[in-house]
This record gives structure tokens, C-alpha cells and sequence, in this order.
């Protein structure tokens, strides 16, 4: 039904600047208050606040707010890094102090395991801390180009908005990344195509090698493949193309150009992959991340191990090289490829890796695996419902250890494993992998009773 039309003589009604006291923070990073029996959640308020706030997207049990002024600040308040702060959505909590993010994701965490999967974990691991800016090495930016004004954007896009940031730096990039958006914006307003390429992927490798999707929506003429060849020369990058789907990704310049590869030097591995397949944004938390699921997996030779949701191996690599045999599944095929590949390369045998749709396991099929000592599970958002649902106590793994990217499959999956399959949640953490957003890294230690 269209909407109907405000008359000249009704009035645009302009919510009032209220008052409030901010309680905690919510899963969006914003503060949380309650004010006339409703909650407020007030974009850019922090815990222990005192501040005004002008509501936004009002409704009858809660409001959506946005800051208008810090009245009393909170100690953990500090001065943004980036001069996009506020505007850009990539980050949400750079005013928060950076120890204080990490502790309020666990609160988070703690948070949804009760609230959630009505779980609390026996132990609280140590946070997990890696660098703070510069971290990021692999990013999707979206790009516009504003013919009125004649200019190309290339960033994240604004908060709240499909609209893309006016930006010229990114704080939390690859300091080499961050440095080309400028050049990027004055090389695409030059070429043919500016108005049909509306993405760039980009992931950097070790030995800062850096890769550059181009999602171009027309074909280059020869000028923009002089354009482009030039830019590379330059900045020292490798620029591929995407024309249509995944499978469309392939090298423009240079024709011959080193591989991109990360490596977990504990294990002495090195793994090689492609930039339009997924790898941990953040090598250094990584590295640390392995460490400590290892840790509590404690892996042994003889042991058969299961790596469910295994991508390249990050995992899969460094439980074999304990001597444990071990087997990797994944539902991309392109990503089992890469695996074997990494095994190959870094000569470990005592493992294999497969291709299994791990969202439609049942019992059946997983009971046709074999039984295994322990279980190593890092799924994507939708986390591992499914499998977990599947377990038997005549195959039940004796530990599994999770690694989460969303709190709330975790807990949802944590009250399965407890409630219902005759598991103890031993210990949970956080792993800081995305500073100064939101995102919430966890991972947790799941052991029989």
C-alpha cells in the first residue's frame, strides 16, 4: 500500500533529547538503558555513561537512539584513531579503549551461553589478544562513482547505509592496503568501465603480497588494461578480474607473480591459497587462536581426530603434525583442493580431507565415519547445529573443542551438547581477530561428564 502523503499543515514531529544512564553494551556495540519502562539502545554511548539522546526508530518496547551529548564519561573512553570514525561501518567501538572491547565480548559471550543455551562454562580462558590496527588482510570494498561530482569512492560502506564512505585511509588495514584507497579512487575515475565496477577484494599475503579483485561489470578496453597494468607496476600489487560468479576470478597483470601464503610457524606450515578464498583476516590472532585450541584438543599420536568444517586446514595441519591421524571435511570442493594441496607441501600424510555437506548431517552418515577420540569444530555463522544434533553416544567424541565466529550458534549448540548429549562445557574464551568491531571470536572446550 503507498504511503500517504504528509498534508501541508501536519507538522514533522522531531523526537525530544531525553537523559539516560547506559547500563552495558549490546551485541551492535551500543549502550543499553532503560528509561519510562523501555529500553534504549543509544549508538556511540558507553557503559557507566551519563548522557542526552535523541531517539530515531521508536516502537512500543524499545528505541533506537543516537548520542547528542556525553554528560559524565566513562574511564574507558578514548579518542578514535581513524578520522572516519562515525561515519565509516566498518568499525563500531574505536571510542572504547581496546582491553576494555575484549572485556566486554565476554560478557557477550557469557551472556548468550546462559540466555541462550542456559550453559555457564566451568572456566573463563585468557582473553586472546593480537594487534589492534593494521591487522586486517582481507576486506571486501565496495566502490561508486558520483558523476555529479565527479569523483570515485572506494571504502566501506557508511554506517547504517548502502551509501560507500568518503575515505581515503583505513586504520585497521594492511597499512600497505591502506595507502592505495586514495590512488585506487584517482586511477578508476580514469578508466572506461568507473561506473560498472562496484567492488574490490583484496587479501595480502606474507612477503606483502598483495592481490586485487576487480568485480567489473563490463569488459576493459585497451586503455583501461594500460590503466590498470600501470597501476600495478606502481603499487606493487597483482590486479584479477571477476566478471560474473566465483568461478569467473582469474589473474589480469602480472602473468607470472608470487603465490599468496600464510604461515603458523609453531608447526613450521605454510599454506597457500587463493584471495577470493577464506582465510582468518588477522595472520598474528591466527597464529594464536591455533595455539590455544590445540592446546585444549591436546591432540596424540594414535589418536583419530575429526576436523569438521576444515577449510584449507588451518586446524587439520596442526593436530596431524602430533602424529594423530586425522581427517578434514568441508563442504567446498575448491577448499578441500587447497587442503591437500597444504598437505602436500608441508609433507604430512597421517590425514585426509573430504567434501561433505556438514549442514545436512544425520546420525546415519556420521556414524559412517568412524569413531573418533576428538572432535575439532569451526563452522561459519550458522554454526553446527546439524552435526552436533547428530552425535550417538556409541561415536561421541570424548572432547571437542569450538571455535565460533557468532556467540549465539555457539550457545544455541552449547545447550545441545549439555542438555541433551552428556557434555560439560570445561572452559570458553574470547579471541580478539576483529578489533574494534563487534564481531565476537570465541572459542570453547567441550569434554564428557
Amino acid at each position: 500500500m503507498a504511503r500517504r502523503p504528509r498534508s501541508r499543515n501536519q507538522a514533522l514531529i522531531i523526537p525530544e533529547i531525553k537523559y539516560a544512564t547506559i547500563e552495558s553494551l549490546d551485541q551492535e556495540g551500543r549502550g543499553v538503558a532503560h528509561v519510562d519502562g523501555k529500553t534504549i539502545f543509544i549508538d556511540g554511548a558507553l557503559p557507566s555513561e551519563e548522557v542526552t539522546y535523541q531517539s530515531h526508530h521508536i516502537k512500543p518496547s524499545y528505541e533506537i537512539a543516537n548520542v547528542v551529548e556525553v554528560l559524565k564519561q566513562s574511564n574507558q573512553r578514548v579518542i578514535p584513531k581513524c578520522p572516519h570514525f562515525g561515519l565509516c561501518g566498518g568499525c563500531k567501538l574505536q571510542h572504547l579503549d581496546a582491553n576494555a572491547q575484549v572485556t566486554a565480548k565476554q560478557r557477550l559471550l557469557e551472556n548468550d551461553l546462559w540466555h541462550i543455551g542456559k550453559v555457564k562454562a566451568e572456566n573463563m580462558l585468557p582473553l586472546l589478544y593480537g594487534p589492534t590496527w593494521g591487522y586486517r588482510h582481507k576486506a571486501r570494498l565496495s566502490v561508486k562513482y558520483v558523476e555529479k561530482k565527479q569523483r570515485v569512492l572506494v571504502g566501506f560502506n557508511e554506517k547504517a547505509t548502502r551509501y560507500v564512505a568518503d575515505m581515503n585511509s583505513c586504520e585497521v588495514l594492511v597499512p600497505e592496503v591502506s595507502a592505495l584507497i586514495a590512488p585506487l579512487q584517482e586511477m578508476i575515475i580514469e578508466l572506461s568501465i568507473r561506473d560498472k565496477l562496484p567492488q574490490i577484494e583484496l587479501a595480502v599475503g606474507e612477503g606483502s603480497v598483495i592481490v586485487l579483485i576487480l568485480r567489473i561489470m563490463d569488459a576493459l578496453n585497451a586503455n583501461d588494461e594500460t590503466l590498470l597494468k600501470a597501476f600495478a607496476n606502481v603499487h606493487h600489487v597483482q590486479i584479477w578480474t571477476q566478471t560474473k560468479g566465483p568461478d569467473t576470478i582469474k589473474p589480469f597483470y602480472p602473468a607470472s607473480a608470487p603465490i599468496l601464503a600464510y604461515s603458523l610457524p609453531e608447526f613450521d606450515l605454510t599454506y597457500p591459497f587463493k584471495p577470493n578464498e577464506f582465510t582468518q583476516v588477522n595472520p598474528q590472532i591466527n597464529q594464536e587462536m591455533v595455539h590455544s585450541a590445540i592446546q585444549l584438543l591436546a591432540p596424540q599420536a594414535g589418536e583419530n581426530i575429526a576436523d569438521f568444517f576444515c577449510g584449507i586446514g588451518n586446524f587439520t595441519l596442526p593436530i596431524a603434525r602430533s602424529g594423530a591421524s586425522v581427517l578434514g571435511l568441508e563442504g567446498l570442493s575448491n577448499l578441500v583442493e587447497r587442503a591437500n594441496e597444504s598437505a602436500s607441501l608441508n609433507k604430512i600424510s597421517n590425514l585426509k580431507f573430504g567434501v561433505a555437506d556438514l549442514f545436512k548431517m544425520t546420525p546415519e552418515s556420521l556414524a559412517e565415519l568412524g569413531k573418533f577420540d576428538k572432535w575439532l569444530v569451526d563452522p561459519p555463522r550458522d554454526g553446527a547445529f546439524e552435526l552436533i544434533k547428530s552425535i550417538e553416544s556409541k561415536i561421541a567424541p570424548k572432547v571437542i573443542v569450538y571455535v565460533s565466529c557468532n556467540p549465539a550458534t555457539l550457545a544455541r549448540d552449547a545447550g545441545v551438547l549439555v542438555h541433551e548429549k552428556g557434555y560439560k562445557l570445561s572452559a570458553a574464551g574470547v579471541i580478539n581477530m576483529f578489533p574494534h568491531t563487534v564481531h565476537v571470536e570465541s572459542i570453547a572446550l567441550f569434554t564428557v561428564v
